[in-house]
């Protein structure tokens, strides 16, 4: 009898059927570490699941990508879930991804990103209805474990900058079954006191140590306390869901202490330099102020009324003493000229001339006379002399010849 021969895709897809067949494989959920991990550019993720029994290759297709939370890398602790099946080219089985889950610490993880994104969308981290931190706190609420580090320097920090605030302790479970609860409830208690400020936080940890505060009911009583609440939950680099929903996120409870009550020392200082300053600006602004009214008064001196009468009366003064000046050099320069006049005058007056030894003829009619030709024999004439006037008749005349 011959033996039937099969070829090898038929032996693959065979094994593929029977694989489909298999309801375990249909849904089968693995866990192990990552490696070999590839991001395609098509979107799909290669990788594959080891332990320390053996290794199993993966494939996350880019449709199946929208429920992945997180970034797949190399060493992650995770939980598969999808179906094993055989890739017929290359005769091999792996399971197809449709669902990836961090496992431990991851789970929790996965689920603080949900509670994240779910409150996120609700608004309870918006920035609007975030509360101012009061700049002078005088009653300060606490809600955290009534012994350990962070309430000694939440107290110690506190007290060091305003030695006379007033602390409430609400001593809350802030790890283990009930904790997220007391949380919630002291929150409560202390909102309803009328504080200034509330430090809600404890210590660092892992994210199991730190879980009450990712609760829901913890972000709900923050969202919904009407005092300012400042978050301090672990160390810097811990973010909780409580975080997003104060007020104020604190690295650290020692922090969260400096941020909600101010240091009254170095307010005093501040007020103090502050008087100084505003001493010193006052007795500038007086000095300036001074300087100012000086010129004022200087200007008001010059520019008043009683100052321009002065200065106009003291300008006619000076104006009246020149004229005065110019006329007497007018006067003076009039004497000397009437002088030159009087004795040009003089030089040509016929008076002069009388007194000298001339005389002086005129006719009857009063007329000089300059020649024989002007009388005749038997004409009247007069002779004025130096002393008088001759009256005489013309009985004569005589024409003088040139010499």
């Amino acid at each position: 009898m011959q033996q039937k021969v099969y070829s090898v895709g038929q032996i693959n897809s065979y094994i593929k059927n029977m694989f489909t067949q298999d309801f375990v494989l249909n849904r089968v959920s693995v866990s192990g570490e990552v490696s070999n991990c590839k991001y395609h550019s098509s979107g799909h993720i290669y990788f594959s699941l080891k332990d320390e029994s053996g290794t199993l290759a993966c494939v996350m297709f880019a449709s199946a990508r929208t429920g992945l939370a997180f970034r797949l890398s190399d060493g992650m602790q995770v939980v598969v879930s999808g179906s094993v099946g055989v890739y017929e080219r290359d005769g091999k089985y792996q399971l197809y991804a449709a669902r990836i889950q961090r496992d431990g610490a991851g789970l929790l993880y996965e689920r603080y990103l949900a509670l994240k994104q779910e409150l996120e969308e609700m608004g309870m981290f918006a920035p609007e209805y975030k509360q101012p931190i009061p700049s002078f706190v005088r009653k300060l609420g606490v809600v955290t474990a009534p012994t350990g580090a962070a309430v000694r320097d939440i107290i110690t920090v506190s007290k060091r900058r305003s030695p006379g605030i007033q602390i409430y302790l609400y001593p809350a479970k802030v790890q283990g079954d009930g904790a997220a609860e007391s949380v919630a409830a002291g929150l409560r208690a202390l909102d309803a006191l009328g504080l200034d400020v509330i430090i809600a936080g404890r210590g660092g940890g892992s994210i199991e140590d730190l879980w009450a505060f990712n609760e829901e009911i913890v972000a709900r009583a923050i969202f919904d306390c009407r005092t300012p609440v400042i978050s301090a939950v672990g160390h810097e680099t811990d973010t909780t869901i409580a975080d997003y929903a104060a007020d104020l996120r604190a690295p650290t409870p020692s922090a969260a202490a400096e941020l909600a009550v101010p240091d009254t020392g170095a307010l005093l200082d501040q007020l103090e330099a502050g008087r100084q300053s505003l001493d010193r600006l006052m007795k500038n602004r007086v000095s300036f102020e001074r300087m100012k009214l000086e010129q004022y008064q200087l200007r008001m001196r010059y520019a008043s009324p009683q100052q321009r009468v002065r200065e106009q009366r003291q300008r006619l003064a000076d104006l009246e003493e020149n004229l005065t000046e110019a006329m007497r050099g007018l006067l003076e320069l009039r004497k000397q000229q009437m002088a030159l006049y009087v004795q040009k005058l003089k030089s040509v007056s016929p008076l002069e001339k009388l007194t000298q030894g001339y005389s002086c003829v005129t006719d009857a009619a009063g007329a000089r006379v300059y020649s024989i030709a002007q009388v005749a024999d038997g004409d009247a004439v007069r002779i004025y002399v130096s002393d008088g006037c001759i009256e005489t008749e013309v009985t004569g005349t005589e024409t003088l010849k040139a010499r």
